[in-house]
């Protein structure tokens, strides 16, 4: 890469460091949380593993029923506990609140 290239880069980091920052505001607990796509990824391969052999579905209603069942499954399966998760939670209820009562219901 040339120095036109590092120019480009360091152009586009100026430019959209407020966006980018914003990442660094959280706790290295949250920023892990946040950053790791492995219970993702794993969820996403579940729910192709579930779904793959099933081209055709009759309604819609069908595959959300499929998905629910897969998932219900799952969550029995699910037992690694995050760590410093009352410490995280705690940041979570302070920077996003009024996001977060709509789940508490």
């Amino acid at each position: 890469m040339g120095g036109d290239g590092f120019r480009n880069i360091y152009r586009s980091w100026k430019s959209n460091w407020p966006e980018l920052s914003t990442f660094f505001k959280y706790s290295e607990d949250l920023r892990t949380l946040i950053y790791t796509t492995n219970p993702i990824e794993s969820f996403n391969r579940s729910m192709r593993k579930v779904s793959k052999n099933r081209p055709v579905f009759p309604n819609e209603d069908s595959v959300l029923k499929l998905f629910y069942l897969a998932t219900s499954r799952l969550e029995e399966k699910w037992s690694m506990k995050t760590r410093n998760w009352g410490s995280i939670y705690s940041q979570l209820l302070i920077q996003f609140s009024d996001q977060l009562e709509l789940y508490a219901l």
